[in-house]
């Protein structure tokens, strides 16, 4: 027999009744039943019922056990009366009568309980994340990150790509947020960085000759964390093409999504439908006039209109005036609100003021009659007008959102999601995917005075070198898009400017010289002087694909180890002071009042971290 075990805890059934077995795993419950005691035995696989009387040698042991001891047992399967067989249990026909135990390994008093349900703080969870890890619902989490990071590399594999490794140690490029830098010890004052993505490495495959390259990417970013973005690093499927028009990029990455969707979309039991292919093609204007950002969810139904001309001399004269200012006014539809007391436009109103805006204007209805002081102002006739235009019933509420244009379409967009929520109008029971496209190549920087890149500096503007030479930079437009589901964003991508010529004039328009160029981005640019193919690619998001799959709110809930939101690892320490002897090594020399803290740590690392 095994030393260990003949059979993982969720094998065993009734076919197994009268076996001599051996299971090992952790105590995840026990019961006391007078002279009877039972234990959920736990392991990776499943949990199997361990019984223990008077008349077992194991007995006495058992009972002396906390929770979360790992132990060995020795028994014989039972078939349960009809009466007792658990139905929501793979073994619940069965139990296992223990004969005899040993003790693997004994457990402390729990900081926290792993059976349950029961929320925990954050730090306490982070920093015993190898007992919440064994929580049936993060263990699910993690086991379902597996599955699909399984299946996507096998779907790309269907799809022709070839998967290949670029490397972690590389150079510092402006890519939009903070390099992760790595001290040389061999070049003393010289840095390698941490990629924040494998750009121009992958970018490089294609110009060495290998059309389809992908890979499970680890990418390092230093800034700050969300709900849906994890600080420090995260996986993203990075993938790249030769000789591809935008919809050849489409046509490739949506069965991958779609199927990896439709494989998971019932995990425990929640049977979620996947939008059909081909995915919706939005234009990023469109976009941010419908929606109000370029990361829609098209589970809510609300539409957003731009108003603005109907309160141009209007007699309410504060939209006037913003219209007439060069702002805009945008309508926000509120259905079936007849039933709503004026409290819930009162409270819109209050929860964009808390969100740092100047607030919601709103027009009630019920039964048709007209209801707040913009109806009033504005006159029963135009107010009629604009909710025909509009389309909306006679108990639809209309809320709006004025100010200038990025302004308004922000606010417009965040009190569609909110009114969405609060009029449980969102479905949840479906998998919305889209393709936002057209994003502007240029944009300006109100900032810096200057026209700038508004996406990736490194994609192809729609109507190539003749576009920048000949178009007001803020009309060009770019082979660039994002691909969005449920308004996550889970990439951008972009057929690439692989021609030396398009790209210094890109730069040139953004304020960078052929210079500038040359040595930011030497590598890339040296190798597209000697044969380029074209190219693009994209890479969604490993992680946010698992947390919409496993409907958790927080991307944490989805990654085996995270980092706090501050970006520390309570669990093993990190980031922590150097020691002096590696400074050393590294040719680095600390501020005084880094070294003070160094000292302290030496002290009393806890305190110091």
């Amino acid at each position: 027999m095994h030393p260990y075990r003949t059979h993982n805890c969720s094998q065993l059934d009734a076919d197994n009744d009268g076996q001599e077995v051996r299971l090992s795993g952790w105590v995840h419950r026990k019961r006391d039943h007078g002279g009877v005691l039972f234990i959920d035995l736990r392991d990776h696989y499943g949990i199997t019922q361990i019984v223990a009387d008077s008349d077992s040698a194991a007995l006495p042991t058992l009972e002396s056990l906390r929770a979360e001891s790992v132990v060995t047992i020795d028994g014989v399967v039972k078939r349960r009366s009809a009466a007792s067989v658990n139905p929501n249990l793979p073994t619940g026909e069965i139990e296992v009568f223990a004969r005899s135990v040993t003790v693997q390994s004994m457990a402390q008093e729990l900081p926290m309980p792993v059976a349950g349900d029961a929320e925990y703080p954050e730090d306490i969870r982070l920093r015993y994340r190898f007992l919440d890890l064994r929580r049936e619902k993060v263990h699910a989490n993690i086991m379902l990150r597996a599955k699909v990071i399984a299946s996507l590399r096998q779907r790309m594999i269907e799809q022709g790509f070839t998967e290949f490794q670029t490397p972690i140690l590389t150079a510092s490029s402006p890519e939009g947020a903070r390099d992760y830098l790595v001290p040389s010890r061999v070049h003393p004052g010289k840095f390698y960085a941490l990629p924040q993505a494998p750009q121009m490495f992958k970018q490089l495959l294609m110009v060495a000759g290998f059309d389809r390259y992908f890979q499970i990417a680890p990418c390092f970013r230093d800034e700050d964390a969300r709900a849906d973005r994890s600080p420090g690093e995260f996986y993203q499927l990075d993938f790249e093409m030769s000789y591809v028009t935008q919809e050849d990029v489409f046509a490739a990455i949506e069965p991958v999504l779609h199927g990896v969707f439709e494989e998971f979309a019932n995990w425990q039991g929640k049977g979620r439908s996947v939008s059909a292919l081909p995915f919706r093609r939005i234009p990023y204007r469109e976009s941010m006039l419908k929606y109000g950002n370029d990361k829609p969810d098209l589970r809510n139904p609300i539409l957003i209109s731009d108003v603005s001309e109907h309160f141009r001399g209007s007699g309410f004269g504060l939209f006037d005036r913003i219209v007439q200012g060069g702002g805009v006014v945008r309508a926000i539809p509120a259905p079936n609100t007849a039933g709503k007391s004026r409290k819930f436009f009162d409270d819109l109103n209050d929860w964009a003021r808390s969100e740092g805006h100047a607030g919601l204007g709103y027009i009630t209805q019920k039964n048709g009659e007209l209801g707040g002081p913009i109806a009033k102002n504005h006159g029963e006739e135009a107010t009629r007008k604009l909710i025909a235009e509009l389309g909306l019933g006679p108990d639809d509420g209309i809320v709006f959102a004025a100010g200038k244009e990025l302004q308004a379409a922000k606010l417009a967009g965040l009190a569609r999601t909110r009114i969405g929520e609060q009029l449980e109008l969102i479905d949840q029971s479906r998998f919305e995917f889209c393709w936002i496209v057209d994003f502007p190549m240029f944009e300006y920087d109100e900032d810096a005075k200057k026209v700038d890149f508004s996406h990736n500096p490194f994609s192809m503007p729609q109507g190539e070198l003749e576009a920048l030479e000949t178009k007001d930079p803020l009309d060009i437009l770019a082979y660039q898009y994002d691909i969005v589901c449920n308004g996550i964003e889970l990439s951008s991508g972009a057929i690439r400017n692989h021609r030396p010529e398009i790209m210094y004039k890109a730069f040139e328009i953004a304020g960078y010289s052929q210079a500038d160029v040359d040595a930011h981005f030497a590598g890339m640019m040296n190798a597209f002087k000697y044969g380029a193919p074209p190219h693009g690619g994209s890479a969604p998001g490993v992680d946010r694909i698992v947390m919409l799959l496993a409907d958790e709110p927080n991307i944490r809930e989805v990654i085996t180890f995270p980092m706090t939101q501050k970006a520390e690892d309570l669990m093993m320490g990190a980031p922590s002071f150097a020691t002096a002897k590696q400074l050393r090594e590294l040719n680095i020399r600390v501020t005084a009042d880094t070294a003070k803290k160094e000292a302290a740590a030496a002290v009393a690392p806890d305190a110091a971290n």
